[in-house]
């Protein structure tokens, strides 16, 4: 019975890593060696420790803006409602923002027969 190649590959390294371990010969996880590495490991540390929060700090608050805009665009009558549910959005971490998305996307039932228009003030 034939074993696939992979298996026979894998088989292969496997037994050469085996023999080198118990030969004595020092092995290296990798290539690189030198202070650069060093300098650039540091450089890739404050990146990620300094960048990336902002970077999803602001994602997360243009991302909770959204139904803000959306209202604008729209002319929804209710879009200072739907910036303050924006901001207590923001101040809950995100948990009413599901509904201030729907209430941007929506229109209220009664709101023409109670205001005589669908439009927010700033329109006209």
């Amino acid at each position: 019975m034939t074993m696939p190649g992979w298996v026979g590959r894998a088989t292969r390294a496997a037994r050469l890593a085996g023999a080198m371990m118990l030969s004595g010969v020092p092995l290296r996880a990798h290539a690189m060696t030198g202070p650069w590495v060093d300098t650039a490991a540091d450089v890739l540390a404050w990146f990620v420790i300094v960048l990336v929060p902002v970077a999803g700090i602001y994602l997360f608050w243009k991302v909770h803006i959204l139904p803000e805009i959306i209202a604008e665009k729209r002319h929804h009558p209710q879009k200072d409602a739907i910036k303050t549910l924006c901001i207590l959005s923001l101040i809950f971490g995100g948990l009413l923002w599901p509904f201030a998305w729907l209430w941007a996307y929506s229109r209220p039932v009664m709101f023409k027969l109670a205001y005589g228009t669908e439009k927010h003030e700033d329109y006209y």
